[in-house]
């Protein structure tokens, strides 16, 4: 169906009223005092007892750092706990306390009482319509959110293991760094042992990792190893932007997504090591409050380069 220009700006002005009178551009709603992000969570643990972190971060379309950060929030107010799987030992349900639970009914009650409201005054429509209208409407917005994403080209950053990401990762580091670190098996077979190592390790929850991919094949990326260095050091790891990505804000995204991990998780510095000579990502760095801590020549990689060491201190 193609929508004329005036029906599109009909259903965007009714899109805005909505968010309104919902009350979302508020800093509390549904009459708690919890933000729009923690009224659904509560809603959603709710309605889907032993729901996993994981799978609430995708049903609210928010980053794992993201829910992290609200769980926490809601664990302290006493709202959720956390209880461990009995089939996974690894795993853990979310489930509400008894103060959650009377939450949960306000929410409900507050809900219910606005629906009741609004369909008592509307005239000449049917209650079913409505319901059908919106959930096709809301439907229509998550099926074409990707869609629209691949026919624009607008590159989105994903969270966590991506399939086929460490030989994507390893080759476009040597694709892009091999004209100065010299071209040759030495470098990619370094940038794979490593990732290999630490991709069983990314569901932890200190470690994380953030890819732009395109068409299935990861064509940027950062990690964050909160293990590896130890002394709650964070090791930031295997910052790549495709060449043909330059310039759209897409390596700012990246290291300010991995930044906010680090600074949610409290480390109190984050090391990296790169190239001398990669002036565009020194000048990022040094933007985002890293400082040069230490300059080498060696050969590890095949060929001698000068190496610099980059730490970022807690703010």
């Amino acid at each position: 169906m193609t929508a004329s220009p005036a029906l599109v700006n009909d259903i965007r002005a009714a899109s805005r009223q909505l968010v309104r009178e919902l009350g979302f551009l508020d800093k509390t709603i549904a009459g708690t005092d919890l933000s729009a992000s923690g009224v659904h969570a509560v809603l959603e643990i709710g309605l889907n007892p032993g729901l996993t972190a994981k799978e609430l971060s995708a049903k609210l379309k928010l980053e794992k750092s993201t829910v992290s950060r609200l769980l926490k929030s809601l664990e302290t107010r006493g709202e959720i706990e956390q209880i461990k799987s009995e089939t996974d030992g690894r795993a853990f349900g979310l489930s509400l306390t008894a103060i959650g639970e009377k939450t949960f009914a306000a929410i409900d009650r507050f809900g219910d009482n606005q629906v009741h409201g609004a369909l008592s005054r509307i005239r000449g429509s049917d209650a079913g319509t409505v319901a059908e209208a919106l959930a096709a409407y809301a439907d229509a917005l998550a099926t074409g959110v990707d869609t629209t994403a691949r026919q624009d080209h607008i590159h989105e950053i994903v969270e966590g293991y991506q399939t086929g990401m460490i030989g994507d990762i390893a080759a476009l580091h040597a694709r892009t760094h091999g004209p100065i670190i010299g071209m040759g098996p030495t470098f990619e077979s370094v940038v794979s042992k490593g990732m290999t190592e630490f991709m069983p390790r990314i569901g932890n929850p200190v470690n994380n990792s953030w890819s732009v991919v395109e068409n299935g094949e990861i064509i940027g990326s950062i990690s964050i190893d909160g293990e590896d260095l130890g002394e709650n050091i964070a090791h930031l790891r295997w910052f790549i932007l495709s060449e043909r990505l330059r310039g759209k804000g897409l390596g700012k995204q990246l290291l300010l997504r991995a930044l906010e991990h680090c600074d949610f998780h409290e480390f109190q510095e984050i090391h990296l090591w790169t190239l001398k000579g990669l002036d565009a990502a020194r000048t990022l760095y040094e933007r985002n409050g890293f400082e040069l801590a230490d300059e080498y020549v060696g050969n590890q990689w095949g060929k001698v380069v000068t190496e610099q060491m980059f730490i970022r201190r807690k703010p």
